[in-house]
């Protein structure tokens, strides 16, 4: 005799379905993490692909939807582990919040200052590979660069005035001129002075101006601030055991004419029979060395190995 069990018959599909419910939780989550990962790429695109010019710029806005569906898809594939991830990054900046680290106000910040940066920016794409780029200190330098604090503006007003003030002729470098106006200050009274012993010690720029003391990376930090407070464009290199500033020049006809200015109107004697030092980046735009060890824009390196590159714009 043959036993004859009768199995139930099972629906593939409708049981995927089952194991596939989702949560409205889990879209509003992923729509917002969609969002907020579209705006950067957008920009990107929106700076880099040609302008159709269609009327209400639908082309861009086609984009968009296209990019935001792309993400959101995909994230909604990988959502089990998306979320999870999230949940613990909440939890990670949670914890920095309390003991006031790095934490929900200093990301949002960071955020909207990139965000803001990269809509500027001919080539927003860097500013993201600036924020990826491995950087000692990162949040902890990018926050004492406060160039938008009034006595660091103000310490960089009268620079300018004490130095290259009544120069003529050279109206498409005032810029760049009173940037070295502020080099000249800054690296005329900087006092090297070592972090102590348990660790680095990071000085904000309004702190560097009470004594003008401290190590690279306070000299590092100063600079900057000084220098973007008026306009100009610093960065900051980070090299063996050193961190220094750098300032963008511009292309190699702008360094022509800057080489002249240094070395026939702005420093005659501290660059007499001595060469500048600057870098070229992979756009061709030149960055000129404003170490604390140089004693004219340009000068000598410490090290000319580039470990890591953090712009400010």
């Amino acid at each position: 005799m043959i036993l004859m069990i009768n199995f139930p018959k099972i629906d593939l599909p409708q049981l995927k379905s089952k194991l596939q419910v989702k949560s409205p939780w889990d879209r509003i989550i992923i729509s917002l993490l969609s969002l907020l990962i579209t705006i950067p790429i957008f920009i990107i695109l929106h700076q880099n692909l040609i302008d159709l010019e269609w009327a209400f710029n639908l082309d861009r806005v086609f984009i968009f939807i296209f990019v935001f569906s792309a993400i959101f898809f995909l994230l909604m594939y990988l959502r089990t582990i998306i979320i999870l991830c999230v949940a613990v990054y909440l939890l990670v900046l949670f914890y920095g919040s309390v003991i006031g680290n790095y934490g929900f106000s200093e990301i949002s910040e960071d955020y909207n200052s990139m965000i803001y940066t990269m809509s500027d920016n001919p080539y927003p794409q860097d500013i993201v590979v600036a924020k990826l780029l491995p950087f000692p200190n990162k949040s902890k330098i990018i926050s004492a660069i406060e160039y938008q604090n009034p006595k660091v503006r103000n310490f960089a007003i009268m620079a300018t005035t004490k130095h290259f003030k009544g120069i003529k002729g050279y109206s498409n470098y005032r810029t760049i001129i009173q940037c070295f106006a502020v080099f000249k200050e800054i690296n005329g009274r900087w006092n090297y002075v070592n972090d102590p012993k348990d660790g680095d010690y990071i000085a904000t720029a309004s702190e560097s101006l009470e004594y003008f003391s401290g190590d690279c990376d306070d000299h590092s930090i100063l600079m900057a601030a000084a220098i973007r407070s008026i306009g100009g464009t610093p960065r900051l290199i980070h090299t063996k055991g050193h961190i220094y500033p750098e300032i963008l020049i511009g292309s190699m006809i702008d360094l022509e004419k800057v080489n002249y200015l240094i070395k026939n109107v702005l420093f005659i004697r501290e660059s007499y029979g001595k060469k500048l030092h600057y870098h070229i980046d992979e756009r061709g735009q030149v960055w000129m060395n404003l170490d604390y060890t140089a004693t004219y824009p340009g000068g000598p390196f410490m090290y000319e190995e580039i470990l890591g590159a953090l712009t400010l714009n």
